[in-house]
């Protein structure tokens, strides 16, 4: 009998409403396990077919690459897709176009579509010595007059030179650099034997009267100051006297007006950095540091060609580790070519993947170098988990048989990370995301990931199907050759034997009791075919469930749906009657690192080592600056990394030119008006006309407020028809009012150039934010505008928002899951798990020099899926079993679960290794960051979390109750398979 009425109340209340959510998760895990061991009984049946169909279609696709096509449009990949900046941007080129410019360009504000520019430095002396200045000169005349032939060859070649291709003046001139019209007049007062003029520094004055602003053209500048240093520049056309320069920044604009030109002037390009080289190698004394408008396409994706080879060595490095993680002493059930088999099912997957993308028409664009290590990583771990269930599965079953258990065991978490995968990149790759380098790689990512869960399903499985039946047929698992018996191989020789060393099943029989028998009790066998077993088990035994479930909640689901009985595994050596064949690996953590690591005195080691880990990852947490440098994830010792070095080492001295536009009608004739603008520009360097014309006005004694056709008459009639402001006529845009009236100033522009210091990259996003600010509340209409603004303009957003909306899908996805799939204190720490891994991997690698651009981002958002995959099928088979102890608990999974994540980041790591040699500021980002993230999600699953397993939760008492708890755990399960038997089952407790 139950026993009394309320005990008997009190277990029913028990089963009310708390088991119903559990009952569920047992329904759905016997549902799904059923469908996989099903699917792994198809996929056993047909192996030709599915280990051929994969390789032919990657052979069909991958013909594609004929297709293959390189993003050229950089800017769009690493600047933010919406952005006020590029919106500024376009108004201003509709307003103030670059062929509309007829006095000067600023090389820092203009952006053409080609150009030409260069970096001129001085070994020792000053570049306005007379020497290196005729040289200099003498570079700019070659520039000047070289020519390019197109096409190279055929009659109907032309030769264009700069002259033809430039941007001409109002009297068809070229413009050139106002240093350059600077050097000419020092050089012919030299000539002549005249005074040479005085250089100023930042802003000078030509011999036409004119004011140009040369700060970005003379860099290393010492002015006469007593110190022999720059002094603070004033304001206005006021500076210091140039006493010498290090440096000079020559740049030479070309039209692309069509395709011909564009050409052309590509074919310029190229020439101009050849004589830049020629001519640096005859002038030694001098250093050149070209740089094009296709300098930085060229050098971003120079790092794909770099990291070929290392690519390839990756492969081979992660194909020999794999070679030996799959290896046993015993050489029938050793598996070497599995781990070869693996890497080829990746990489099939990646030229599926690659075909798909050629014949929709995507590009390729170096951050794509990610995506393998992305596929390396998913891809082993679940074929690693498929051997280790393999080799829990019973000898003495069918291969068929074997791999629908190996289905049903390990599928259900394979799927389960898939989909992690598959949620952090596609939620990545939507467009939420705003930067286009982000999406593109998440997107290209999430299709790789998906063709190789496909191809591990069906190549990889029909692999091992092959294997299996070399293994049951007792052949070489290397050779393929038949082992001959112990009889026969004794009369071999030693190395023979060594080679040839198996174990039979009759020799297995009498020395190790198969799978169950002999133990502390026995389970009724089984038949290979049946598949539905009602018979209950009094007390629960953890290790002799076959591939015990890692996610179902119920450690007897297993035995009472269509199941096996496993060897009884142990965690000491002496229990094991053939301990030379288990594999290495399961050997060191069954006798070794499983009992240390949960020992008592060596736990409190690994908590104060965790709080070590949060420590450092919180302080490179608080140090973490974002990285908007295009030029910091190119190729190193390329043109692009060197111009930048010699820009920042000798023109940081001032910012970029900043325009400032006034793109709507203003009354300029209102004192008010012109207050607020001169206070706007106080304590800029500036190139500014209504500060020229008011100073205009004053010096010929008249009022700066007049009437607007006063204003607007003499501005137009007066003031710009003097040579030395001829210049502003660039600067404002006049609009036709009525007839017989003064048109009025529709829009206008001054430069602005602030004094910067190191951080100037900073100072540019400050200044920017500042001035935005300010443009909202003037009464004025105004925008700020520089090229490099668009790569600064809510960048950190950009680069953030992918990371944390795929972080929020993550814990969405656990959270849903929780509710009828995984047990919710799994999703529980399995969620900690990734937040404690992104967070180490984000502080370590801040600490390490890394900055949080796309790359790096990108990164961590592989580290989701990365992180997932080592520690969640760990968390899944601690949670699954019931009774024993939490330390028995997590050696097993260590055992079951541990040891495949250890054979993933073994081979992952040493195909890192090779990477980590490439010459490329993007590779050695991709290095740290995925280094980073191995060694994090190797501490949690292989030292954190087996030490926080044995004293926090989930508790394992449930399953061991005294007063047939167990036996009522059964009952529920019994109850799902056959409800006819739960009033015997009740009746006879």
């Amino acid at each position: 009998m139950l026993g009394s009425a309320p005990e008997l109340s009190g277990r029913w209340e028990r089963l009310e409403p708390r088991p119903r959510a559990r009952m569920l998760r047992q329904v759905l895990h016997a549902g799904l396990r059923t469908s996989f061991h099903a699917l792994g009984r198809f996929v056993a049946g047909h192996p030709v077919f599915f280990a051929s169909a994969p390789v032919l279609l990657s052979i069909l696709l991958g013909a594609s690459f004929s297709r293959y096509r390189v993003e050229e449009d950089v800017e769009s990949l690493l600047a933010p897709k919406h952005s006020l900046a590029k919106i500024e941007g376009n108004l201003v080129d509709s307003l103030f176009p670059v062929n509309r410019s007829k006095h000067a360009l600023y090389s820092d504000l203009q952006t053409p579509g080609r150009y030409g520019r260069v970096i001129v430095t001085t070994r020792k002396g000053s570049v306005l010595d007379p020497v290196h200045l005729d040289t200099i000169l003498k570079l700019h005349k070659r520039i000047y007059q070289m020519q390019v032939t197109v096409p190279a060859t055929g009659v109907n070649s032309f030769n264009y030179s700069f002259s033809y291709l430039c941007l001409p003046d109002d009297k068809n001139v070229c413009i050139i650099d106002d240093i350059i019209r600077a050097m000419e007049e020092i050089q012919s007062a030299r000539t002549s034997n005249r005074s040479i003029p005085n250089l100023r520094y930042p802003i000078t004055q030509l011999a036409d009267g004119r004011q140009a602003y040369i700060g970005h053209q003379l860099g290393g500048v010492q002015g006469w100051g007593p110190s022999g240093a720059v002094r603070g520049p004033g304001t206005g056309a006021r500076g210091e006297g140039v006493r010498s320069a290090r440096a000079l920044q020559l740049t030479y604009y070309l039209q692309a007006r069509g395709g011909l030109m564009d050409r052309v002037a590509s074919q310029w390009e190229k020439a101009f950095c050849a004589e830049l080289q020629h001519f640096a190698a005859l002038h030694p004394k001098l250093g050149l540091y070209p740089s094009t408008s296709s300098s930085l396409r060229t050098d971003f994706q120079f790092s794909s060609v770099l990291a070929r080879r290392p690519l390839l060595a990756s492969l081979g490095a992660c194909g020999v580790l794999a070679v030996l993680c799959c290896s046993m002493r015993d050489c029938v059930r050793s598996k070497p070519w599995l781990g070869l088999l693996a890497l080829l099912s990746i990489t099939l997957s990646g030229l599926t993947a690659a075909g798909i993308l050629n014949l929709t028409g995507a590009t390729y664009n170096s951050t794509y170098l990610g995506i393998p290590f992305v596929m390396l990583g998913h891809g082993l771990f679940g074929s690693f988990e498929m051997l280790s269930s393999w080799r829990r599965t019973r000898e003495d079953q069918h291969v068929k048989e074997r791999v629908a258990s190996v289905f049903e065991d390990v599928m259900l978490r394979f799927s389960g990370s898939t989909m992690l995968h598959l949620m952090t990149l596609g939620l990545a790759a939507s467009p939420l995301t705003n930067m286009e380098a982000v999406r593109l790689f998440c997107r290209t990512a999430a299709l790789a990931v998906t063709i190789s869960y496909v191809y591990t399903l069906s190549f990889y499985s029909s692999c091992l199907v092959f294997t299996g039946y070399l293994e049951t047929g007792y052949r070489h698992g290397c050779f393929c050759r038949r082992v001959p018996k112990p009889d026969r191989l004794d009369s071999k020789p030693a190395w023979y034997r060594c080679l040839m060393y198996t174990r039979y099943q009759d020799e297995a029989q009498t020395t190790n009791p198969p799978h169950g028998v002999g133990h502390s009790h026995a389970h009724t066998p089984n038949s290979n075919l049946t598949h539905t077993h009602a018979h209950p088990h009094p007390h629960p035994h953890p290790p002799h469930t076959v591939n015990n479930p890692a996610a179902h909640g119920h450690s007897h689901v297993a035995n009472s749906t269509h199941t096996h009985p496993l060897p009884h595994t142990h965690s000491t050596a002496n229990t094991d009657p053939h301990p030379q064949d288990s594999h290495l690996l399961l050997g060191c953590v069954r006798r070794c690192y499983g009992d240390w690591i949960t020992n008592t005195y060596v736990k409190p080691f690994v908590v104060l080592l965790y709080l070590v880990y949060i420590s450092f990852g919180l302080m490179g947490f608080l140090q973490v600056t974002q990285g908007s440098d295009p030029s910091a994830l190119v190729a190193m010792d390329t043109a692009t990394v060197l111009y930048t070095r010699a820009q920042q080492r000798y023109f940081s001295s001032y910012s970029p030119v900043i325009g400032f536009y006034i793109y709507e009608s203003a009354p300029y004739w209102n004192a008010s008006v012109q207050r607020d603008l001169l206070e706007y520009a106080k304590g800029f360097q500036r190139i500014s006309w209504l500060e020229a014309y008011l100073n205009y006005l004053s010096d010929r004694n008249q009022s700066t407020s007049q009437p607007r056709e006063n204003f607007t008459h003499t501005l137009r009639h007066s003031f710009l028809r003097e040579p030395q402001f001829a210049h502003f006529t660039d600067d404002i845009i006049f609009a036709e009012r009525g007839q017989g009236e003064e048109p009025d100033v529709a829009a206008s522009r001054i430069f602005l150039v602030a004094k910067t210091t190191e951080n100037k990259r900073e100072e540019m996003s400050v200044l920017l934010d500042t001035l935005r600010r300010l443009s909202l509340t003037s009464r004025v209409r105004f925008l700020i505008f520089n090229p490099s603004f668009v790569y600064l303009d809510r960048y950190a957003a950009a680069v953030s928002s992918p990371l944390r909306h795929s972080l929020l899908a993550v814990l969405f996805l656990l959270g849903l899951s929780s509710l009828a799939v995984v047990e919710p204190l799994v999703s529980v720490w399995l969620g900690l798990t990734l937040l404690s891994v992104q967070f180490g991997v984000l502080g370590f690698m801040t600490l390490w020099g890394v900055e949080l651009d796309c790359m790096s981002v990108l990164c961590l958002i592989s580290a989701l899926g990365h992180s997932a995959d080592c520690s969640g099928p760990l968390l899944c088979g601690f949670a699954s079993g019931r009774g024993d102890s939490r330390t028995r608990w997590v050696r097993v999974a260590l055992e079951r679960h541990g040891v495949p994540s250890l054979q993933t980041l073994i081979c992952y790591s040493a195909a890192l290794v090779p990477v980590g040699s490439v010459r490329s500021n993007l590779t050695r980002t991709l290095f740290r960051c995925l280094t980073l993230t191995a060694g994090c999600s190797a501490l949690h699953t292989l030292a954190f979390l087996p030490t926080l397993l044995t004293f926090l939760p989930p508790s394992k008492s449930r399953g061991h109750r005294p007063d047939g708890e167990g036996q009522r755990q059964e009952v529920e399960c019994v109850e799902m398979n056959d409800s006819t038997r739960v009033v015997d089952q009740i009746t006879t407790v």
